[in-house]
């Protein structure tokens, strides 16, 4: 088949993985912006929120470590269906907790359904994208991320009769319905097609990792992704919550929010491009620095306006 007659099922496997995404982010950022509410409504000291905070992460590791374990066993299709129908079940489930150890319960099982759906979408893509601009489909599927937190930082600022709860209604219809659009329009993953099974080339691979030659950069890399989310993760949970504690109102802080988000979809595509270009020192040098100087503004700003700049700025990085 010609590369033109291909281009429409990549083009459609990373538009699917983009809508998917947007609801990832929507998912993530959503405790966060309804912790006032929450917090409120079921009468949480800051150290019980940050156990709510917690759980969705707790969730998120054995999520992406079994989600990729069972993908290259069954199918990333597969798994990708059930990992978003489990997160929009239990941000349902949230939307319905009646007691702290409840939300706890849903958080965790959320969690395991958004770490399992992320990185089969970055797998999907980078498999349906052309070579050539890999890094930049890869990025412009992240991207929905930080757009789908945008779309819950929206939601957060409307006043609505059933309160912090739409957030989690909205971030758990709509992901049982694109899960059935995922059922029916994605395609399965073109190497397990082909050979059937992933785990022993995939074995072979994750050994690969660890050979003399290339353990320094693999160590350097998971530390960075370690640190960089662990940074982000905080962000997405607690910065609404701190605005509003620095004395900020609530669409303040969901101006600041929505600004975040939008930096972080304009980084994640524009450092793809650099990468692309075979510029990735570059990327690094402006991401982390950014970063630094960013977060500091965060910190120390007494101006809504600085506020506004660091923080897109800070999502960008």
């Amino acid at each position: 088949m010609t590369s033109r007659g291909n281009l429409p099922r990549g083009a459609a496997t990373i538009a699917l993985c983009f809508i998917t995404a947007l609801l990832e982010g929507l998912d993530l950022q959503s405790v966060g912006i309804a912790a006032p509410g929450i917090g409120a409504e079921f009468k949480l000291a800051p150290a019980m929120m940050g156990w709510v905070f917690s759980a969705g992460l707790v969730g998120l590791l054995p999520g992406a470590f079994f989600g990729g374990w069972l993908a290259d066993r069954i199918g990333r299709k597969t798994v990708l269906v059930w990992a978003v129908l489990l997160f929009g079940i239990f941000s349902l489930a949230t939307a319905h907790a009646w007691d702290y150890s409840s939300l706890l319960a849903a958080r965790v099982f959320t969690g395991l359904g958004l770490g399992a759906a992320l990185p089969l979408l970055i797998a999907l893509t980078s498999e349906a994208a052309d070579p050539k601009i890999r890094s930049t489909a890869v990025s412009l599927t992240y991207c929905g991320v930080p757009l789908g937190g945008a779309i819950a930082a929206v939601l957060g600022m409307m006043e609505f009769d059933a309160g912090w709860r739409v957030i989690f209604y909205v971030g758990g219809v709509v992901p049982v319905a694109v899960a059935l659009l995922l059922y029916l329009l994605l395609r399965e993953s073109p190497s397990f097609r082909q050979q059937g099974t992933l785990h022993a080339h995939g074995d072979r691979r994750v050994s690969g990792l660890f050979d003399k030659p290339v353990l320094g950069s693999t160590m350097l890399l998971w530390a960075a992704c370690f640190f960089t989310l662990t940074v982000l993760y905080m962000l997405l949970n607690w910065l609404p919550s701190l605005l509003i504690g620095q004395g900020y109102s609530r669409p303040q802080a969901g101006i600041v929010q929505i600004l975040f988000n939008i930096g972080g979809a304009a980084g994640s595509i524009l450092s793809g491009r650099m990468v692309d270009r075979n510029r990735p020192l570059l990327a690094v040098v402006v991401v982390y620095a950014g970063m630094l100087l960013s977060l500091a503004g965060l910190g120390l700003s007494n101006s809504f306006n600085f506020m506004l700049i660091a923080g897109f700025a800070a999502g960008y990085c």
